[in-house]
């Protein structure tokens, strides 16, 4: 199924997850898959390493398996940072062969000592994307790109992007739901109209909340920093805590009406599961 199809209905729940690294594998990422599949997401994402380096190798075929094997939607990211013609026409041929059908076009971070490529930034690969047959989403920043500093040309990039050809928008984490319904009244001003949805994370940790901060520009609410401070030396019960305040982002977040909730799972089924439960118990 083309992506832009799941969000005709009711708010849909998505998950992200990600290529094994190291010693996992590619069965573990099958029995990964496996379990999200019993939360009947609307589709699962699959992550593509910055550059083409590291495990990205594994992202389509991630992708294939959540279709064929357990019957999800599913989307292979593609990142262009240093990338060429020729090689984005190899990762198309790829995801052709793997019958992938959805795309989420990412510019990625730079890798040192790499060359600049063909493309700059995610709308230019939007085009080469939409021509080869494929449903395209891009992603959106509620906080704005962590090198946009302007809120207003935050917006003014994200409706490029949709003038390319992104059909739906996924959105990086954020922590405060003020700041998504913000951007989404400044989307819909500047004439966005493709759906997005909203990605939440689960904090697991303070060093993991601290590394969001720095790495996504993220900001952390007053709440969420007791939470840190309160729990900083019970790793169990702030773990809790995180997976507690994601799911209360992601009620007020449907009830608040937006087009769909896409969550961070960190390639944790609990977390997959306790969203899809405070998701559907509201949509």
């Amino acid at each position: 199924m083309k992506i832009r199809e799941v969000f005709q209905g009711r708010c849909p729940v998505s998950f992200e997850v990600f290529p094994p690294k190291g010693e996992l594998t590619l069965n573990t990422a099958t029995d990964l898959i496996g379990q999200i599949a019993t939360c009947d997401p609307a589709f699962v994402s699959v992550t593509y390493s910055a550059g083409g380096s590291g495990n990205s190798h594994l992202t389509a075929q991630i992708a294939h398996i959540a279709q064929e094997r357990f019957g999800l939607n599913a989307i292979a990211h593609l990142t262009c940072m240093g990338a060429t013609h020729n090689s984005i026409a190899a990762h198309i041929a790829r995801m052709r062969e793997l019958k992938v059908e959805n795309v989420l076009a990412l510019r990625g971070d730079p890798v040192p000592g790499s060359s600049t490529g063909d493309f700059t930034l995610a709308r230019d690969l939007i085009p080469t994307l939409r021509e080869a047959g494929f449903c395209v989403g891009a992603a959106a920043y509620p906080e704005g790109h962590i090198d946009c500093l302007n809120e207003f040309d935050n917006v003014h990039h994200l409706r490029q992007k949709q003038d390319a050809g992104a059909e739906f928008f996924i959105t990086q984490l954020f922590f405060d739901n003020r700041f998504a319904y913000r951007f989404l009244d400044l989307a819909h001003a500047a004439g966005v109209t493709a759906p997005i949805s909203f990605g939440v994370m689960p904090f697991l940790s303070k060093s993991q909340a601290t590394r969001m901060v720095f790495m996504c520009g993220a900001s952390l609410p007053a709440p969420l920093v007791k939470l840190l401070a309160r729990y900083e030396h019970d790793p169990a019960s702030l773990r809790q805590a995180g997976i507690e305040y994601a799911c209360n982002q992601i009620d007020d977040l449907v009830r608040h009406g937006v087009d769909g909730v896409h969550v961070y799972t960190m390639n944790r089924p609990d977390i997959a599961q306790a969203a899809a439960t405070v998701a559907r118990g509201r949509a």
